[in-house]
Protein backbone atom coordinates (compact mmCIF):
# COMPACT_ATOMS: atom_id res chain seq x y z
CA UNK A 1 0.00 0.00 0.00
CA UNK A 2 1.17 3.69 -1.16
CA UNK A 3 1.73 5.75 2.08
CA UNK A 4 -0.07 8.67 2.10
CA UNK A 5 0.45 11.94 4.15
CA UNK A 6 -2.30 13.57 5.54
CA UNK A 7 -2.74 17.16 7.32
CA UNK A 8 -5.52 17.54 9.40
CA UNK A 9 -5.77 20.83 11.62
CA UNK A 10 -8.54 21.20 14.15
CA UNK A 11 -11.91 23.81 13.61
CA UNK A 12 -12.38 24.01 16.87
CA UNK A 13 -12.45 22.44 20.69
CA UNK A 14 -14.69 20.83 22.67
CA UNK A 15 -15.59 22.22 26.17
CA UNK A 16 -17.17 19.60 28.44
CA UNK A 17 -17.56 19.09 32.05
CA UNK A 18 -16.15 15.73 31.89
CA UNK A 19 -12.82 16.33 31.82
CA UNK A 20 -11.45 12.41 32.52
CA UNK A 21 -12.68 9.12 31.33
CA UNK A 22 -15.46 8.31 33.12
CA UNK A 23 -16.11 4.90 35.41
CA UNK A 24 -18.22 2.48 33.62
CA UNK A 25 -21.75 3.13 33.42
CA UNK A 26 -21.41 6.81 32.97
CA UNK A 27 -24.12 8.00 30.74
CA UNK A 28 -23.14 10.39 28.08
CA UNK A 29 -26.56 11.51 26.42
CA UNK A 30 -26.94 13.31 29.82
CA UNK A 31 -23.93 15.36 29.67
CA UNK A 32 -24.65 19.34 27.80
CA UNK A 33 -21.16 20.31 26.06
CA UNK A 34 -19.92 23.34 23.69
CA UNK A 35 -18.15 22.60 20.80
CA UNK A 36 -16.22 25.98 20.22
CA UNK A 37 -15.47 26.68 16.49
CA UNK A 38 -12.53 29.11 15.59
CA UNK A 39 -14.10 32.33 15.09
CA UNK A 40 -12.80 32.47 11.29
CA UNK A 41 -14.98 29.77 10.64
CA UNK A 42 -18.31 30.96 12.30
CA UNK A 43 -20.12 31.82 8.64
CA UNK A 44 -19.73 27.97 7.83
CA UNK A 45 -21.93 27.32 10.77
CA UNK A 46 -25.21 29.13 9.31
CA UNK A 47 -27.74 26.75 8.84
CA UNK A 48 -26.97 24.37 11.15
CA UNK A 49 -29.56 25.41 13.90
CA UNK A 50 -32.18 24.01 11.08
CA UNK A 51 -31.10 20.35 11.95
CA UNK A 52 -32.18 19.09 14.92
CA UNK A 53 -29.31 16.54 15.21
CA UNK A 54 -25.18 16.77 14.17
CA UNK A 55 -22.23 14.54 13.50
CA UNK A 56 -19.31 15.68 15.33
CA UNK A 57 -15.99 14.20 14.92
CA UNK A 58 -13.14 14.78 16.59
CA UNK A 59 -9.03 13.28 17.26
CA UNK A 60 -9.33 11.27 20.71
CA UNK A 61 -6.04 13.47 21.94
CA UNK A 62 -5.50 11.48 24.94
CA UNK A 63 -5.33 8.21 23.30
CA UNK A 64 -2.04 8.27 21.50
CA UNK A 65 -0.34 5.41 23.17
CA UNK A 66 0.41 3.14 20.63
CA UNK A 67 1.65 0.63 23.39
CA UNK A 68 -2.21 0.25 24.27
CA UNK A 69 -3.53 -0.21 20.96
CA UNK A 70 -4.22 -4.28 19.97
CA UNK A 71 -5.55 -5.67 16.66
CA UNK A 72 -7.54 -7.30 19.56
CA UNK A 73 -9.65 -5.74 22.36
CA UNK A 74 -12.09 -6.77 24.81
CA UNK A 75 -15.40 -4.41 23.91
CA UNK A 76 -15.69 -1.79 26.35
CA UNK A 77 -12.54 -3.29 28.26
CA UNK A 78 -14.99 -6.22 29.75
CA UNK A 79 -13.20 -9.69 29.95
CA UNK A 80 -17.00 -11.02 29.95
CA UNK A 81 -17.39 -10.07 26.91
CA UNK A 82 -15.75 -11.96 23.76
CA UNK A 83 -12.54 -10.17 22.28
CA UNK A 84 -13.10 -8.87 18.89
CA UNK A 85 -10.88 -7.17 16.59
CA UNK A 86 -10.10 -3.19 16.98
CA UNK A 87 -12.29 -2.32 14.15
CA UNK A 88 -15.18 -4.43 14.87
CA UNK A 89 -14.99 -1.82 18.96
CA UNK A 90 -14.85 1.41 19.58
CA UNK A 91 -11.81 1.20 21.43
CA UNK A 92 -9.94 4.51 21.35
CA UNK A 93 -6.61 2.89 21.12
CA UNK A 94 -6.86 2.56 17.18
CA UNK A 95 -4.48 3.34 14.31
CA UNK A 96 -6.07 6.46 14.17
CA UNK A 97 -7.65 7.69 16.80
CA UNK A 98 -10.87 9.35 15.54
CA UNK A 99 -14.11 10.00 17.70
CA UNK A 100 -17.68 10.48 15.94
CA UNK A 101 -21.16 10.81 17.53
CA UNK A 102 -24.20 12.37 16.60
CA UNK A 103 -25.71 14.37 18.85
CA UNK A 104 -28.61 16.68 19.74
CA UNK A 105 -27.57 20.56 18.97
CA UNK A 106 -29.48 22.57 21.22
CA UNK A 107 -28.57 25.99 20.48
CA UNK A 108 -25.72 28.06 18.76
CA UNK A 109 -24.39 31.22 20.10
CA UNK A 110 -21.96 33.23 17.38
CA UNK A 111 -19.31 30.26 16.99
CA UNK A 112 -20.19 28.18 19.99
CA UNK A 113 -22.94 25.14 19.64
CA UNK A 114 -24.24 23.50 22.71
CA UNK A 115 -24.59 20.23 22.45
CA UNK A 116 -25.81 17.02 24.21
CA UNK A 117 -24.87 13.26 24.12
CA UNK A 118 -21.00 14.04 23.11
CA UNK A 119 -18.67 11.48 24.20
CA UNK A 120 -15.22 13.67 24.61
CA UNK A 121 -13.39 14.96 26.89
CA UNK A 122 -12.97 18.64 27.86
CA UNK A 123 -10.19 20.08 25.34
CA UNK A 124 -10.65 17.87 22.49
CA UNK A 125 -10.14 19.02 19.06
CA UNK A 126 -12.91 18.81 16.82
CA UNK A 127 -12.17 17.84 12.96
CA UNK A 128 -15.71 18.33 11.06
CA UNK A 129 -19.19 18.80 11.73
CA UNK A 130 -21.86 17.48 9.75
CA UNK A 131 -25.87 17.72 9.83
CA UNK A 132 -27.43 14.53 10.59
CA UNK A 133 -29.98 13.72 7.98
CA UNK A 134 -32.37 11.26 8.36
CA UNK A 135 -33.06 8.25 5.75
CA UNK A 136 -29.48 9.79 4.35
CA UNK A 137 -27.35 8.78 7.60
CA UNK A 138 -29.68 6.16 8.74
CA UNK A 139 -28.70 2.19 7.20
CA UNK A 140 -32.21 1.06 5.65
CA UNK A 141 -32.71 -2.80 4.92
CA UNK A 142 -32.45 -2.92 8.80
CA UNK A 143 -28.67 -3.10 10.27
CA UNK A 144 -27.84 -5.62 12.32
CA UNK A 145 -25.26 -5.93 15.50
CA UNK A 146 -23.57 -8.78 17.13
CA UNK A 147 -25.93 -9.40 20.97
CA UNK A 148 -23.09 -8.20 22.90
CA UNK A 149 -23.59 -4.76 21.86
CA UNK A 150 -26.85 -4.51 23.23
CA UNK A 151 -26.59 -6.87 26.12
CA UNK A 152 -25.30 -4.19 28.54
CA UNK A 153 -26.91 -1.04 26.97
CA UNK A 154 -28.51 1.41 28.98
CA UNK A 155 -32.07 1.57 28.16
CA UNK A 156 -33.56 4.65 26.89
Amino acid sequence: MTELTMELRPIGRIKSPVTEKPADGFDWREVVAEIEIDPALAEGLDGLTDFSHIMVYWWMHRATDKAKMALKVFPRGRKDLPPVGVFASRSPYRPNSLGRATVRLLERRDNVLVVQGLDAIDGTPVLDIKPFIPGYDSPEGGATAPEWTTRHQRKN
